[in-house]
């Protein structure tokens, strides 16, 4: 099967969520290939947060359904409501932020998994 010729994107995640592994099977069943980033093993800094709140703003980035943002403080939850708050939960804890984020080149960025979405942001669209 040839490569499908695509911009290059980056797919940003933990490898033990399983909505993660689902979008790292869809795009190798395309097959596309994408630089993958664990924010667990390679971690994340200020300045790719920064870049991810930038694209998609920390409401779509914060994940307040998971098991890491349940094991927050009360405090924590509270002050959430507080974009730079909410940054400083993120750096500390990467696993609450929503995933998978897939980046392509030109900057352009989702959050969450969904195929046919996903189909149209790869071939160019939003």
């Amino acid at each position: 099967m040839t490569q499908v010729t695509a911009p290059t994107l980056t797919l940003y995640g933990i490898k033990t969520c399983d909505t993660v592994r689902k979008a790292r099977k869809f795009l190798a069943e395309l097959p596309i290939d994408a630089a993958y980033h664990d924010f667990r093993q390679q971690g994340l800094d200020e300045t790719l947060l920064d870049q991810l709140i930038q694209g998609l703003g920390v409401k779509a980035l914060l994940n307040t359904r998971g098991t890491t943002w349940r094991s927050l403080s009360d405090e924590q939850k509270q002050s959430a409501s507080d974009p730079a708050a909410a940054r400083r939960i993120m750096l500390e804890h990467p696993a609450v932020i929503k995933r998978p984020v897939l980046v392509r080149e030109d900057g352009e960025m989702l959050v969450g998994f969904d195929t046919a979405v996903w189909s149209s942001f790869i071939q160019g669209g939003r």
